[in-house]
């Protein structure tokens, strides 16, 4: 079983011939989306938008998968009732 690498180890100029959900891009992110539950109406717009699919619906939450999720803002922008708010990265 191989195990998956991360997007850095793509040699400069490559192409990652693979699914999104093989290579993990999360550490792409600048901003990083945080979902305020008490505001969320479960609409599922952010899910619906999500180019990375990176919004998860567990049947009774709203919440973000951050090793897929790069941060571009969509699901917050989206958001009818703004209960998604972009805050900055913290950095290692």
């Amino acid at each position: 079983m191989s195990t998956l690498r991360s997007w850095r180890e793509i040699p400069l100029g490559g192409v990652a011939f693979r699914l999104s959900t093989d290579v993990k891009t999360g550490d792409w992110r600048a901003l990083r989306p945080v979902i305020d539950q008490n505001k969320c109406t479960k609409c599922l717009i952010c899910w619906l938008f999500c180019p990375d699919m990176s919004i998860i619906w567990d049947g009774e939450k709203v919440s973000v998968n951050y090793d897929y999720c790069k941060g571009c803002g969509i699901c917050a922008h989206e958001c009818p009732v703004k209960a998604i708010s972009m805050v900055p990265e913290v950095g290692e």
